[in-house]
């Protein structure tokens, strides 16, 4: 199993806990005010450049990518603010957890936060099976996204999971 990839290790607890909440979509653990957000898309084959963007209070969570074979496919797109707005958390998953499409390229950006924590997988926590991380060398993540490597992917992708630590701005 590959290794969650960490740009600073003193948050992961943080990181993870949040990010378990919001797996689970227990509001009742967040402002209700801000909550967590769902949205439903369509990843669409066919090898054009698509993107879906989601945004909560000052945070907006963008998915880039392209993809091959099959038809459009059904996947969602979550994202929460902590309680304490230290935290904004984004996934992008295929609900049946895993996706019969190619991508030749993805790409999972937030703004308005750093990235502290990032993994995507080729299968999804779904109908009893485990989520299963891609391998390190097939993605790379920056302060602000989570993308394929060129020429390490291999073209499997069904969940993204980013958690990152919101920015703020010193008075």
């Amino acid at each position: 199993m590959a290794a969650p990839r960490l740009l600073s290790e003193r948050r992961l607890w943080d990181g993870l806990l949040f990010t378990l909440f919001l797996l689970q979509l227990r509001p009742s653990v967040l402002r209700a005010e801000e909550g967590v957000t769902t949205a439903e898309f369509d990843v669409r084959p066919g090898g054009m450049v698509h993107s879906f963007s989601k945004s909560l209070g000052d945070y907006t969570c963008t998915f880039t990518y392209a993809a091959q074979g099959g038809t459009n496919e059904q996947w969602q797109m979550n994202v929460g603010v902590s309680e304490d707005n230290q935290l904004f958390s984004c996934s992008v998953v295929r609900p049946q957890g895993q996706s019969y499409l190619f991508f030749t390229q993805f790409k999972g950006e937030v703004k308005g936060a750093k990235i502290e924590y990032g993994m995507a997988y080729s299968t999804a926590a779904a109908g009893g099976q485990s989520d299963v991380p891609l391998k390190e060398e097939e993605f790379h993540v920056t302060e602000t996204a989570v993308s394929h490597k060129e020429g390490k992917f291999r073209s499997q992708l069904a969940k993204l999971l980013i958690v990152a630590k919101t920015v703020h701005s010193e008075l």
